[in-house]
């Protein structure tokens, strides 16, 4: 394999670990762990995301819509800055209806 076909392989495969894998130390939930209201937010937003795109959720209470937060940040053009916004935005959310829960990024 020439030089130039190993590096190009090399630099594709760490662009997938990148976007594979949250660029934070966020703490992060399953979409499948999400509450039913949450995850169909999720499902809504879901087509508007990129691989940039992120979000985060934090709840008391899988049925009371006050005990949940959910933000995201969703057109973004840099991952690291989309878990930053995400996180951001859930924290100010998770703070002003007094949720106990950390904010976690959601994964698929």
């Amino acid at each position: 394999m020439s030089r130039l076909k190993y590096l190009a392989f090399s630099l594709a495969l760490v662009g997938f670990v990148v976007v594979a894998k949250p660029i934070g130390d966020y703490p992060s939930i399953h979409v499948s762990e999400l509450p039913d209201p949450l995850r169909s937010v999720w499902k809504e937003l879901k087509p508007e995301m990129n691989e940039m795109s992120h979000c985060a959720a934090a709840f008391d209470s899988h049925s009371d819509g006050e005990k949940m937060a959910f933000r995201c940040s969703i057109h973004i053009k840099m991952s690291a800055e989309g878990e930053r916004r995400a996180m951001r935005y859930c924290e100010e959310k998770r703070v002003e209806k007094d949720i106990k829960m950390p904010c976690k990024l959601v994964e698929e």
